[in-house]
């Protein structure tokens, strides 16, 4: 190798002409590099000009830029800079990480420039980095970046500190900005309202809410530093989804107080809460107040409004907003107009349903998947022939939009209660051939009808089918074939399904309780069913009325009228009311009894609690007057 070396030397030695092209390169090179002379740019009529504008103004230098280009970041590069008399400070490192170079490029001349004598990165520079890193996308390096930034001597700005907390939240780094935060802010930098909002966003994101009210409290406690119309949206926000919506009440009149104006967006939170709450008298005089102050609602705050309203059964209060609405020139979304035609889906107001949604070209509006699910929906629930839900179906796919496993749903829920189990049969087939995942309610509405067609095989397969493809099942369908087991007698698999269910973790609910429940009292256990509506207590699932009515009712026939009165007198002082079910049960009960005078007094106090007498209620006293005549008539013969 060294003899190489030695030969080499020796053949550029004897060739003159080849030494001297080197020398040129390097001149060539070098001259690429050189700055020009102040004399020669003062000599230049714009530089001259610009000159006398700012002297301070430097540009980095294209020459520079084009070395990183082309041979990275390295020894030709650092050539460069001293070449070019390129002075290493705050502003060039700032410049050079604005060039259009890799990564790495950057990452390298950064750590270069930090260990530059008589140079410190400051807050700048370092954000200027994690910046870069952060459209990279290099999470890992990033971390490590800002965490150098803090454990160093630079000052951090408020300004800086929000900014951190954002790009954090954006990488999903949730723990990291919280930590980065509480550092910053023990010994870097004091807070403003607006680094708190940027931490108390992320936290809504993050759906850490009680969190919030915590950030909260400190942020007020600090003294110089208050909350802004931000920081009450987001915790008006925040109680409103943690369910305290007496607080989110208070906090809206306390930033009034404190001469805040509310948003848009925090009416519109406060209007959702009124709602839930089933004030809607308070919404609407709400909704009046936004107006008067001069905060115009936007589409978010009417389809607030107009589904609060739909809930509440004032359809045609809802319709009249949103006629006002578009009279005052606010552009309707594809969102609010659902809601309006589900309203009046849900009302029966088909022909009003169909009219709006023929009018959604006119209006800018293109319908979605969830449009035409809504009018399919209202199609079945209006009696509507089942043949027009299946020609909107082909609609929808006609019109280029993909229907959903809810479309599905919708379809075999609606074909089921029409009596038309093949065709739905044939669209949960369609559903596995488009590759959708098993749908639960699909299969859910499937069994139940061929539960209630006595197919109790056909709905055991396939419930079979859905624990095998979907590897467990809903509460809900459990509960289905539950009923079903117990109605055809199979109680045995009932309560193995009721074990099942538990042991896979998936908690019974009340419609699973009910229907086994309901199959012991059939299989005359009363005692034992009676016994699982207190164990049902005892392991945290409230008891709807229906839960009391199974047990009534199995009382009522075979355990005496006694023992039905004492459990109807419980459901009286518990906080279950006894519905009409209820009264009939217990009136047929003391009919078959011969207490006339008893159901007598019991009609009239079904009655002054606002029940009126049906036909069940008549038939269970004529059919025991008429049995009680028989017994009588053969007693005399």
């Amino acid at each position: 190798m060294i003899a190489e070396s030695v030969g080499l030397r020796r053949a550029i030695s004897t060739l003159p002409h080849l030494c001297d092209r080197i020398k040129q390169t390097e001149n060539e090179i070098v001259q690429m590099f050189r700055l020009s002379s102040r004399k020669d740019e003062t000599n230049l009529p714009i530089n001259r000009t610009q000159s006398r504008i700012n002297r301070s103004v430097r540009t980095l230098d294209e020459r520079f830029i084009r070395i990183l280009k082309i041979f990275k970041w390295g020894p030709d590069a650092e050539k460069a800079l001293e070449v070019l008399m390129l002075k290493v400070d705050h502003r060039l490192v700032r410049e050079v990480l604005k060039i259009d170079v890799e990564i790495n490029v950057k990452i390298q001349f950064f750590k270069w420039a930090g260990k530059r004598r008589n140079f410190e990165h400051d807050s700048t520079t370092y954000m200027a980095l994690i910046s870069c890193l952060d459209e990279a996308g290099l999470v890992g390096e990033m971390w490590k970046t800002i965490q150098d930034m803090v454990r160093g001597t630079c000052l951090i700005g408020p300004a800086d500190l929000s900014e951190i907390v954002k790009i954090l939240g954006k990488a999903k780094m949730m723990n990291k900005a919280l930590s980065i935060f509480y550092q910053i802010k023990g010994c870097k930098c004091k807070p403003t309202a607006s680094t708190y909002n940027s931490i108390i966003l992320l936290l809504m994101q993050e759906g850490h809410h009680e969190k919030v009210h915590e950030l909260y409290n400190e942020m007020c406690n600090e003294g110089n530093c208050f909350p802004d119309t931000v920081t009450y949206s987001a915790l008006i926000s925040a109680f409103g989804k943690l369910g305290r919506d007496d607080s989110a009440i208070r906090l809206f009149d306390e930033m009034r107080e404190n001469g805040l104006h509310p948003t848009a967006k925090i009416y519109t939170t406060l209007l959702g809460i009124y709602f839930k709450l089933g004030r809607v008298e308070k919404a609407l005089g709400l909704f009046q107040q936004m107006k008067e102050k001069g905060c115009s609602p936007t589409v978010y705050t009417y389809t607030e409004l107009i589904k609060g309203l739909g809930k509440a059964g004032r359809v045609e209060e809802a319709y009249s907003i949103f006629l006002n609405m578009l009279k005052e020139g606010c552009k309707p979304d594809v969102v609010l107009i659902n809601n309006v035609i589900n309203l009046f889906g849900r009302a029966g107001r088909l022909a009003d349903a169909l009219k709006l949604f023929e009018q959604m070209e006119s209006l800018h509006c293109t319908p979605n998947v969830v449009t035409y699910n809504t009018v399919i929906k209202a199609l079945f629930e209006s009696k509507a022939p089942a043949s027009e839900a299946s020609s909107w179906f082909e609609r929808l796919k006609e019109n280029g939009v993909v229907p959903s496993s809810f479309t599905y749903s919708i379809l075999i829920d609606g074909f089921c209660k029409t009596n038309r189990v093949e065709k739905a049969l044939m669209l949960l087939e369609e559903m596995d051939e488009k590759g959708f995942p098993p749908c639960p309610a699909a299969y859910c509405s499937l069994i139940n009808t061929l539960g209630k067609a006595k197919r109790y095989e056909a709905a055991n397969e396939l419930f079979q089918e859905l624990r095998e493809n979907c590897g467990s099942s809903s509460a809900r369908v459990y509960a289905v074939m539950i009923k079903h087991f117990g109605k055809c007698g199979r109680l045995t698999e009932a309560v193995d399904l009721f074990h099942e269910m538990k042991k896979l973790g998936c908690n019974p609910d009340v419609y699973a309780y009910n229907a086994l429940m309901s199959g012991m009292v059939r299989a005359g256990m009363i005692d034992e069913g009676h016994t699982l509506l207190r164990t049902m207590e005892e392991n945290g699932c409230i008891p709807d009325i229906n839960s009391h009515n199974i047990i009534l009712n199995g009382l009522a026939r075979t355990g005496g009228p006694q023992r039905a009165m004492d459990i109807f007198t419980k459901m009286k002082q518990s906080k279950i009311m006894p519905d009409a079910v209820s009264y009939n049960t217990i009136l047929g009960c003391l009919s078959r009894a011969g207490m006339f005078e008893e159901a007598a007094k019991l009609m009239k106090e079904m009655h002054s609690n606002g029940f009126e007498y049906d036909l069940i209620t008549y038939s269970s006293i004529l059919e025991a007057v008429g049995k009680i005549d028989e017994v009588r008539a053969h007693t005399s013969l």
